[in-house]
């Protein structure tokens, strides 16, 4: 699985985009929304791609985010021990979206790779362009006036 996150301006209008493959099979989502930041967009991209899933799947995710893959590889345990806080005691910036995402890695085994951005990695341009598809889908439906 390939994910990533757009946003046209950070807050403003936002995407996101996910490349699912195994053996033959691939399957393209993205989707995206009028007010929101890049990190939400990245946390929506992986959550979109787990909520595809069918079955429990050995999967690796790769993001060019590294709020994502350090989010889910370092921080999170932490953040759950101290009832969604973090180390200085300040609400866990999206918190409703951390939640979504540590309840549907449950049934899977994970492996969390990050990417560069941008530097030709053909499944994190995939999903690049797939997020930025997001955008303009959003842009289409609330046209800015």
């Amino acid at each position: 699985m390939y994910a990533d996150g757009a946003c046209k301006g950070n807050p403003g209008v936002g995407g996101w985009g996910v490349w699912l493959q195994a053996g033959p099979h691939e399957k393209s989502l993205c989707g995206g929304e009028p007010l929101t930041t890049n990190n939400r967009m990245e946390l929506m991209a992986v959550i979109q791609g787990l909520q595809a899933l069918k079955k429990p799947s050995h999967i690796k995710i790769y993001t060019d985010s590294s709020y994502v893959q350090k989010g889910m590889t370092e921080w999170l345990a932490g953040w759950k021990q101290k009832q969604w806080r973090t180390a200085d005691k300040k609400p866990v910036k999206n918190a409703d979206l951390w939640q979504i995402l540590d309840k549907l890695v449950m049934p899977h085994v994970i492996e969390w790779i990050w990417v560069r951005g941008h530097a030709g990695n053909a499944g994190n341009e995939k999903a690049d362009a797939l997020a930025n598809q997001g955008v303009l889908t959003v842009t289409q439906q609330f046209p800015i006036k």
